[in-house]
């Protein structure tokens, strides 16, 4: 059975659309209910989701087994946010298919989203499998701790399996998208649903506003005006008013000169189609403006076409796989390693330097590798720029490995003692928190 995703069925839009009514009328009624107010309050949900995510991170242990309760919490807020997630997703679906031309469109998505949008519509089994890779991510640290309450042994098959399952997924995921770069996440990101509503109340309120703004100069000009430019009127005045005794009516006052209108950032509707247009920029803003609206290369290409395949057997492919399972490779040495250490004075095994040299070394062969393919001149110099940013991001990750393994309990760990001690009390204490997590779970550190 092949896993190119040309073999997955793929339903056009309006199938998709009927389907997903279908499922939402299958549902329970408090479901459909709740579906429905968080695709009308998307803001809102976002705010709770991001002040749950914050009471988590600043109590960690504040109490006894609290970092149990707060990792579930943590991780049933991030299943929920997944769900939230693929909500918005249907409904932004739902108003791309069946919008009329007057919708006022949203922000351009990223190429990220743009790329995993494609491929989460055109194959199911890449949204599948991308689904379980997150919710193994998300929950990950919290298998681990429940784990290692029923022993070390089994905290550590735990850990190798969890990172099994991942590099399946991906290895999954990099053959059904024809040898591309896996892309984390591999889910498109959340995106805002535009509310025409909200945008026309916008509108008439800036509407509204200028009114106010262009009867107040108005007046100010009728009542006021300038010393300069009534001394320079002055003749013109006179004139006027000898001329129009002689024809027997008076003449009237200048109009006021014509004001520019406010820039504005939100559209203009027109009045009689409903069609929105884009507000002129101020003239402080005539640069933005112009490249804001420049297309690059990305913009016009196709989504899938945003990272291009690897060829097959070459080094970029060796280094992407080699990338994938170097994880795995890195908890099966640290699990042997535990269970052969010697314990120390506090009875803690000593973590051997051979788990994280062999990790940080896969981590930089799958780099040099990369860097250095020697088909059409070096993978780095042709790249894509959604897969640069892939691979400066997997560079950011492995500032990880000074957190983990000997590293970390030779160096780290006595710079962030020091750094500890200098910070006041809160702030030190909450550090103190996620020092016992960095020291005794695995995924705590894991990127």
């Amino acid at each position: 059975m092949s896993l190119l995703p040309g073999d997955a069925r793929t339903a056009p839009a309006p199938l998709r659309s009927q389907q997903t009514q279908a499922t939402k009328s299958s549902s329970p009624r408090w479901l459909r209910s709740y579906d429905d107010f968080v695709t009308k309050n998307a803001g809102q949900v976002a705010r709770i989701e991001s002040g749950l995510r914050s009471l988590t991170y600043i109590l960690p242990g504040r109490f006894h087994d609290a970092e149990m309760a707060s990792e579930t919490i943590h991780s049933g807020v991030q299943l929920l946010s997944l769900y939230h997630d693929r909500l918005l997703e249907g409904a932004l679906e739902a108003s791309a298919d069946g919008g009329g031309g007057g919708a006022v469109p949203g922000p351009p998505p990223s190429a990220h989203a743009r790329y995993t949008r494609s491929w989460a519509r055109r194959s199911v089994l890449y949204r599948r499998v991308a689904t379980v890779l997150q919710v193994v991510r998300y929950t990950e640290l919290l298998c681990e701790m429940a784990a290692k309450r029923r022993g070390d042994g089994l905290r550590w098959r735990v850990v190798v399996l969890l990172e099994g399952v991942k590099a399946f997924c991906r290895l999954v995921l990099l053959y059904l998208t024809r040898l591309r770069p896996v892309v984390t996440p591999a889910l498109p990101e959340r995106q805002p649903i535009p509310d025409p509503a909200d945008d026309d109340a916008t509108a008439d309120d800036e509407g509204r506003d200028y009114d106010e703004l262009l009867a107040a100069l108005q007046d100010e000009d009728e009542e006021g005006g300038t010393r300069a430019a009534d001394e320079a009127r002055a003749p013109e005045k006179a004139n006027g008013k000898a001329n129009g005794a002689a024809n027997g009516h008076l003449a009237l006052p200048a109009p006021p000169p014509p004001r520019p209108l406010p820039p504005s950032s939100g559209p203009w509707p027109m009045p009689r189609t409903g069609l929105s247009l884009p507000r002129l920029p101020g003239p402080g803003d005539t640069s933005s403006y112009l490249l804001s609206r420049v297309l690059t290369a990305d913009d016009i290409k196709p989504a899938s076409k945003l990272l291009q395949p690897l060829r097959p057997y070459s080094a970029a492919h060796a280094a992407e796989v080699l990338h994938i399972l170097a994880p795995v490779v890195y908890a099966l040495a640290l699990a042997s390693s535990r269970h052969r250490g010697a314990a120390d004075a506090r009875g803690r095994r000593k973590t051997s330097w051979t788990p994280w040299l062999v990790g940080v070394a896969l981590e930089l062969a799958a780099r040099r590798l990369r860097e250095h393919d020697p088909d059409g001149g070096g993978r780095r110099l042709r790249a894509a720029p959604l897969e640069r940013a892939e691979w400066s991001g997997r560079g950011l990750a492995m500032g990880w490995w000074a957190m983990r393994g000997a590293f970390y309990e030779t160096f780290t760990r006595r710079l962030v003692e020091g750094v500890r001690a200098r910070l006041p009390g809160f702030v030190g204490t909450v550090m103190e928190d996620y020092e016992y997590l960095w020291e005794n779970y695995y995924f705590s550190t894991a990127s």
